[in-house]
């Protein structure tokens, strides 16, 4: 089965118009019924087939009583749904909660994650996340615990077996973040998540010298029903790119990296090695394994 076209806007304003209704304890029928549309018509607008103007989909929000923010939202999606390519600007900081990057990473079946700065979010701990937070000249010191448990929620969806393949630089895994007990805790952390079966973990190392990902981190993101969407975080804004054409230079990084990085086990190999050299430079224990496998 084909694809569906559609674009990040359009399905975000999609969700969105859901939203709304459901929130106003309503079933399609009864917001036709309410409007004197076709139920038709109100699928439409879900759906982002047309046929409704811009006042018709202001006329369905009042219905639904939608607050007035997130009302002003949708109908400035609503005209530019059909646009592929999205650049959210988010201001000073970026929102506790990235909605949209969190839409696409739940629907999407596979996974392919470029960081040559950091680990990547879904494979950070608690101590590890909030060292990376204080560290942060734009967000917010009152927010910290609301982010906290939003990164944890995008961390979580790695539990729906979503398959995954992390690219990550030997630099980022050698950054200290946090003081060495949790330097070495976190990549301790990795060794465990390298074992899940939907989770394989390559590492670039130093030695390769200049390398196809050097532009900076991404992730790549594949669903079943949609086009892939790659997915650009930084420090106050997102890019969503959707364009056959730019898709296909990401993936195109993708496979040089695949070439320049080490392998599945010697990979967890790498991780391990640093993990012992970490541990006895913090004076720690062997650590214990308890609540941790490679179950999944």
């Amino acid at each position: 089965m084909p694809k569906r076209l559609s674009t990040a806007r359009g399905r975000e304003f999609g969700e969105g118009m859901r939203k709304a209704i459901a929130n106003a304890g309503l079933s399609a029928r009864e917001v036709a019924e309410l409007l004197d549309w076709d139920e038709a018509k109100v699928s439409n607008v879900l759906t982002g087939k047309g046929g409704v103007s811009k006042l018709e989909v202001a006329l369905l929000l009042g219905v639904c009583r939608v607050e007035a923010a997130e009302r002003d939202r949708l109908l400035a999606l609503f005209p530019v749904r059909q646009i592929q390519g999205w650049w959210q600007q988010h201001g000073a900081c970026a929102p506790i909660r990235p909605s949209t990057a969190h839409a696409h990473v739940a629907k999407a079946k596979t996974l392919v994650c470029w960081q040559p700065h950091v680990v990547p979010i879904f494979l950070r701990t608690d101590a590890y996340m909030r060292e990376l937070l204080v560290a942060s000249a734009t967000a917010p010191a009152d927010e910290l615990e609301d982010r906290l448990h939003a990164q944890s929620e995008l961390r979580a969806l790695l539990g729906n077996r979503l398959a995954c393949t992390f690219f990550i630089h030997e630099f980022a895994l050698q950054l200290q973040v946090g003081g060495p007990a949790a330097h070495a805790d976190q990549i301790h952390h990795l060794m465990f998540m390298a074992n899940w079966k939907n989770i394989e973990i390559r590492v670039v190392p130093a030695e390769v010298g200049a390398h196809a990902g050097v532009a900076g981190p991404f992730w790549h993101l594949k669903s079943t029903k949609y086009e892939p969407v790659v997915w650009v975080e930084v420090e106050n804004s997102s890019l969503f790119i959707e364009k056959a054409e730019s898709i296909t230079g990401y993936e195109a990084v993708v496979r040089e990296l695949d070439r320049v990085s080490l392998d599945r086990q010697k990979s967890i190999e790498f991780i391990d090695r640093l993990h012992t050299r970490l541990r006895e430079l913090a004076g720690q224990r062997e650590p214990s394994c308890e609540g941790e496998g490679t179950r999944r």
